[in-house]
């Protein structure tokens, strides 16, 4: 009782409940822009939050975190336009659904399943911060190794029709994420010169020309042809976002499994959320029982990225606040808050503040339904974007993908990025070369290489067989190979 009353003392105060709810309003906004992604908002807030108690400072930051991760749904469903990469798997069932006048149903399904996922993974931080952080501690190089093997498996599970151009195009990125300098030895790579590739390619400026450019070129055609022969593309909302008993069972599965997984890889330091997205999205599709409607409208696939998604941000905290490890980009920048409140992140957290801790908590699990809350009153307003005509839709996409490529860089050569790849991503699409997995190649791409080159350094004085966890996950990503592999091979040879 006395955790209890110190508990709402701390965290259901008018104050802390307004800047909680601030954090969340300003995060669904920024999310909803593309490009304005939830690390650089909270960075941007730290100083904000200077005069502020501490309770409320990090609730105000955790707010914009999760609202941002929320919010990047919005353009993701109605425009096409993931505000981030971890909202690309929301947008290939999301938007089908919008073209379908579904856009409403769509946001919902997205809101209820970032709520539940958040609110869920927020217990496990409470729960398991100790004993899932020893474990997340004890994960070593060559495990690290293994497990990002193991998530690249998923470009199977995410390639479609044809295997080998998926296996294709998740490699190009792999390759592509190589340009820039050499992690070890800082030798330049493919950047024929040019001080701006120093960094590697721009991941938003590639998302967001892969994911909406191309499409709005692709849509630019159907227009035209549509216009000609003189239909009209119907972006009228037919339905209501209310969901039936029956698709309340539908994405029942989907989220819980998103939560799992987006609980799991947010407690393993750098895997990151676009990560926990794809591959809850690859799982969701290899567990329905229609996998072959993903990417066709699928409420489904909407359930399991958005729940996984908003699970990392909570569990992502756990190494944090239990090793002082930041489990991702915006744990790293929360930790930034923490300081500047005094506040040291680590083992002694608990035994230092305890008061703040269990404010913190509460504030964490209010955020929840506050989250809930404000989207619902906001979706009124944003499902009219899906009725404006569409040269005000396709102007529209292209400025906030322009502000979204120039926002990340500073600079012109973000949106040369982006319109090059936005033609790359039109004929990936026109040869039937899936682009999401050339987006998680590009991703893992980095980490990868690193893991692979420390990893060799490790095994030069010792033996794989020292490292059971990077057995298990490679065993797993050579049954889950085979088992892709062998599947493909009776299709084919049934439609022989």
């Amino acid at each position: 009782m006395d955790t209890l009353s110190t508990v709402i003392e701390l965290s259901l105060t008018p104050a802390n409940i307004a800047f909680v709810s601030l954090g969340l309003f300003i995060g669904y906004i920024v999310g909803a822009v593309p490009g304005m992604g939830k690390a650089t908002a909270a960075a941007i807030a730290i100083p904000l939050t200077y005069s502020m108690a501490p309770v409320s400072a990090i609730g105000f930051l955790v707010g914009i975190a999760k609202g941002s991760t929320a919010g990047n749904a919005v353009s993701a469903i109605l425009i096409n336009t993931p505000g981030e990469p971890s909202s690309v798997p929301t947008a290939l069932d999301g938007y089908p659904l919008a073209r379908q006048g579904k856009g409403r149903k769509a946001l919902v399904v997205a809101l209820v399943a970032s709520t539940i996922g958040d609110f869920l993974a927020t217990w496990l931080l409470i729960f398991l911060t100790a004993p899932l952080a020893d474990i997340a501690v004890r994960i070593g190089k060559v495990d690290l190794m293994a497990i990002l093997v193991f998530a690249m498996t998923f470009i199977a599970a995410l390639s479609g029709k044809s295997l080998s151009k998926g296996l294709i195009a998740g490699l190009v990125g792999i390759i592509l994420a190589t340009i820039g300098l050499e992690p070890e030895t800082a030798v330049q790579r493919l950047t024929f010169g040019s001080v701006r590739l120093f960094d590697g390619l721009p991941l938003i400026a590639i998302a967001i020309g892969i994911v909406a450019v191309a499409e709005m070129i692709i849509q630019l055609e159907e227009h035209l042809a549509a216009k000609r022969k003189g239909d009209a593309l119907d972006r009228g909302q037919k339905q209501s976002g209310w969901l039936s008993g029956a698709e309340w069972r539908r994405i029942a599965r989907p989220i819980a499994s998103g939560t799992a997984v987006g609980s799991f890889v947010g407690i393993l330091p750098g895997l990151g959320a676009a990560i926990a997205s794809f591959a809850s999205y690859g799982l969701a599709r290899r567990l329905s029982k229609d996998p072959e409607s993903f990417g066709k409208g699928n409420i489904e696939g909407v359930a399991a990225a958005e729940s996984a998604d908003n699970a990392v941000i909570p569990s992502s905290l756990i190494p944090l606040l239990a090793m002082g490890i930041p489990g991702s980009v915006i744990a790293a920048i929360l930790a930034a808050g923490f300081t500047m409140h005094g506040i040291i992140p680590g083992p002694m957290v608990m035994r230092d503040s305890p008061d703040f801790m269990l404010g913190l908590f509460g504030s964490l699990l209010i955020a929840s339904p506050l989250m809930l809350a404000i989207g619902l009153l906001g979706m009124r307003f944003f499902v009219r974007v899906i009725a404006v005509p569409f040269p005000f839709l396709f102007t529209g996409v292209l400025f906030f993908s322009v502000t979204g490529a120039y926002l990340q860089s500073g600079e012109t050569f973000g949106v040369f990025v982006m319109l090059a790849f936005g033609l790359v991503g039109y004929f990936l699409k026109k040869f039937e070369f899936p682009f999401v997995t050339f987006i998680i190649g590009f991703i893992i791409g980095p980490q990868l290489e690193l893991a692979v080159r420390q990893s060799l350094v490790i095994l030069k004085g010792g033996s794989i067989f020292e490292h059971p966890v990077a057995i298990g996950f490679l065993v797993l990503t050579f049954l889950v190979v085979g088992r892709i592999g062998l599947a493909t091979r009776t299709r084919l040879w049934g439609a022989t």
